[in-house]
């Protein structure tokens, strides 16, 4: 069988890592949801460090989630195998995988900081591990990698296709079961995948919200996972949650909240575009993996394209780098409103604006916005219907694989 790690080179992340070899004085961290494929890029980084003639004595690797090492819990016993394995005095690459499992793991990375010659790089599943004690231990001397899931450009890497046709294909599966890479359609049963794609539901609330958070009940994360999860791309708040979820609008904030460290979804605040600010009111929710979400509400996804359609080109957003938020105009909603290094983009998503009637409708909110910023309708309709006034109509496929 194929495997991730021989095909899909993350490049962009891959570079990032490059960018910060042998600054021995600043920690990379790399964060994202469970199996997106933080492991595979260290492992990939690591193998670029041997091409490159870094010898194997001078790369340390500890996956803390595998059976080597699944007992150890405390600092003290990482402390002892860093003595026994590390030169303190030659420069070694060093690789912790999953460390948010160690208790007071932040001792480890300060001792190496402090009393070796260590170029580190550390992965974990939880925003938590981002902590302010964290901080107070590094001092600023750290960089976040957020690592996302497959783009739909790597995705096609992993899952080649000879035409276009099978370029709509694939993109229908990309919507359908998600780009966690270990999701590999062509060799695997769609029941094959619902279990992979449970299982790595399961481990998340499990491993990196309710043990954390010393639940002694699953079901009331469940119920409000499912809440979001069937209103991505709506607008909601901690009190429509909690009285869905029959729950207290305090515990719901606390477990909203650790979905997010989870980056099982991400919260998008709303942006008066007028007034240049954040509105505390409403805000929209995403799915990280557009596949679990699917799994999770139960129904055929087609149901309600249309949000897989608007999540899949927030993610890509932030893919790309931008701050994202939704924006907000008198009575009229911009679905995202993104701030990059060249200036704000606005962006209307839609399934299809071949009705003139929707395509005045979805026009409607980025014509009122009277600046010179590029506004963009993204639809999967084939043929343009451009709705004039500088606002462009692209494809979703044309537009996510930029070409």
């Amino acid at each position: 069988m194929e495997t991730t790690e021989k095909i899909v080179l993350r490049e962009d992340y891959l570079k990032r890592l490059r960018d910060g070899k042998d600054r021995t004085d600043t920690v990379k961290i790399i964060t994202g949801v469970r199996r997106c494929g933080k492991s595979t890029l260290m492992k990939q980084y690591a193998d670029e460090l041997r091409v490159s003639g870094v010898d194997d004595d001078r790369i340390f690797f500890i996956d803390f989630d595998s059976e080597e090492y699944q007992d150890i819990i405390d600092y003290k016993e990482v402390q002892t195998i860093l003595r026994n394995n590390v030169d303190k005095k030659k420069r070694t690459y060093v690789f912790f995988d999953e460390i948010q499992r160690i208790n007071k793991w932040e001792k480890n990375i300060n001792s190496l900081l402090t009393d070796y010659d260590a170029d580190i790089y550390i992965t974990g599943s939880n925003a938590y591990l981002l902590s302010s004690e964290l901080a107070t231990y590094l001092s600023g001397r750290y960089i976040e990698i957020k690592m996302l899931t497959l783009s739909f450009k790597e995705y096609l890497v992993l899952n080649p296709v000879s035409n276009e046709k099978d370029i709509n294909l694939r993109f229908e599966e990309y919507l359908r079961y998600g780009s966690i890479p270990m999701i590999r359609p062509d060799l695997s049963s769609a029941e094959y995948i619902k279990s992979q794609l449970e299982g790595i539901y399961n481990t998340i609330l499990v491993k990196d919200v309710v043990t954390r958070l010393k639940l002694r009940s699953i079901e009331g994360i469940k119920r409000i996972s499912m809440f979001l999860f069937s209103n991505v791309g709506n607008l909601t708040n901690i009190s429509n949650i909690a009285d869905a979820a029959g729950m207290s609008s305090t515990s719901v904030k606390k477990y909203v909240t650790a979905m997010e460290e989870a980056y099982l979804f991400y919260r998008v605040n709303r942006y008066d575009v007028v007034g240049k600010k954040i509105l505390m009111s409403n805000d929209k929710y995403y799915a990280s993996d557009t596949g679990i979400r699917n799994l999770m509400i139960g129904r055929g996804y087609g149901a309600d394209k249309w949000k897989l359609l608007e999540n899949v080109v927030y993610l890509e957003l932030i893919r790309r780098g931008y701050s994202v938020v939704v924006g907000s105009y008198k009575d009229r909603e911009i679905d995202f409103t993104a701030t990059g290094l060249n200036g704000i983009e606005y962006y209307q998503v839609a399934q299809s604006i071949d009705d003139p009637k929707t395509a005045e409708r979805e026009a409607r909110a980025l014509d009122g916005v009277n600046d010179n910023y590029p506004k963009t309708i993204i639809t999967t309709d084939r043929v343009r219907n451009d709705p004039g006034k500088g606002i462009r109509h692209l494809n979703i496929i044309d537009w996510i694989l930029e070409r």
